[in-house]
């Protein structure tokens, strides 16, 4: 069975049209005007903000690795299972085989 969400998608014209209609909660015209050195120090008092500290110099760009094709037989009941859990189905088998062999990884380290 495929999960519920409560997720409204909108294309970017709807948005325009919603803001238009029932405005919004922003003030981009104060935002406009402030200079970024105002912008950093708002973002710096913000409490959600504490603790984060970002060092962009040392970012990295991760490209995903290519994936191999496999034909594989596994049991009916198996595939059914992760086939009702919905889209990406097989992404979630992929991400349960990679758990598997970096655990095995992991105690044959140590």
């Amino acid at each position: 069975m495929a999960m519920k969400t409560h997720i409204t998608k909108y294309t970017d014209s709807e948005l325009a049209k919603l803001a238009e209609k029932e405005g919004t909660l922003s003030d981009w015209g104060k935002a406009d005007s402030m200079t970024e050195a105002e912008v950093e120090a708002r973002v710096a008092s913000d409490s959600d903000e504490d603790d984060m500290i970002l060092d962009w110099a040392k970012a990295t760009i991760e490209l995903p690795q290519p994936k191999a094709v496999l034909n594989m037989r596994v049991d009916k009941e198996v595939l059914d299972y992760f086939r009702k859990t919905g889209k990406g189905y097989q992404s979630r088998i992929n991400a349960i085989l990679r758990s598997y062999v970096e655990r095995k990884e992991h105690h044959q380290k140590g």
